[in-house]
């Protein structure tokens, strides 16, 4: 039995945060536990609400999950304020978790800010250098790096930024790429680099991909593959959930959680 955590905020619409997290989870047969950041009122057309817990809500969560259940891989999405990402880092250190995926999620599709500005030093403290991977977006890593990214060298140098704050594996997502065609992720692991290129699809639906994606790398790592191979598959996965979109909402609508399941017609094993 293979498990997984996350510790990110709910998504009201389904398409992200914990509910996404939990759907990917389930599809790759892994066993998903969350812990609840934040409430957020939130649909297609955008976040109308953010409603944050204490960091003591947060950390009692984990807290039952680490003393009882265990779990084979975190995810974190969502962790809105610097006390929040305090109380995680915590626990990642009690309960010597190892296999930590970090998706540094700051802003919405809609433009709505999900992380505090004075969590992002706490995040570069406290969280990063326990973080086995980190999937940011462009705008996430120029935030973190302080540095515009616009060609393939700046992506080279912003990776090798992060692993200076102690991140292990960085995949820095190519979804803001301006190539029309195609988007190229980069996947840095202090010594060799990986891109993944993938057709660019025109389509609306597409919320929840950064979260769905960091999710299934998370199911990966916790079935016991290298972050190489669950990278790998990872992105077959949120490529098909793309490809194979599904119409919900009148604004930027989900992906489609059971596609990858689905194409492969099979029970998915390791």
């Amino acid at each position: 039995m293979f498990k997984a955590l996350t510790i990110a905020g709910s998504d009201s619409g389904g398409g992200a945060g914990i509910q996404a997290d939990l759907k990917t989870f389930q599809e790759l047969q892994v066993f998903g536990m969350s812990a609840l950041t934040a409430v957020t009122a939130q649909n297609t057309l955008g976040v109308h609400g953010v409603y944050p817990m204490t960091a003591e809500a947060v950390s009692q969560q984990i807290k039952a999950i680490g003393e009882d259940m265990g779990t084979d891989a975190i995810k974190t999405g969502m962790l809105f304020n610097a006390e929040i990402i305090e109380a995680v880092s915590e626990h990642l250190v009690r309960y010597q978790w190892k296999n930590v995926v970090v998706d540094p999620v700051m802003i919405a599709k809609g433009g709505a800010s999900l992380l505090q500005q004075e969590a992002i030093s706490a995040l570069k403290k406290y969280l990063l250098p326990r973080a086995l991977v980190i999937t940011p977006n462009i705008p996430e890593a120029e935030v973190l790096t302080d540095m515009s990214i616009r060609t393939a060298q700046d992506k080279r140098e912003a990776v090798m930024r992060l692993f200076d704050l102690g991140v292990k594996n960085i995949v820095l997502k190519g979804g803001h790429d301006e190539d029309p065609l195609e988007s190229v992720d980069l996947l840095f692991d202090g010594k060799e680099f990986y891109t993944f290129s993938s057709k660019r699809i025109s389509t609306k639906n597409t919320h929840g991909t950064g979260c769905t994606f960091s999710a299934a790398i998370t199911a990966w790592l916790a079935k016991g593959l290298s972050v190489l191979e669950a990278v790998t598959k990872a992105k077959e996965f949120i490529q098909a959930a793309i490809q194979e979109e599904i119409e919900i909402g009148q604004g930027h609508g989900p992906t489609n959680h059971w596609a990858y399941r689905k194409r492969n017609k099979v029970l998915i094993d390791s």
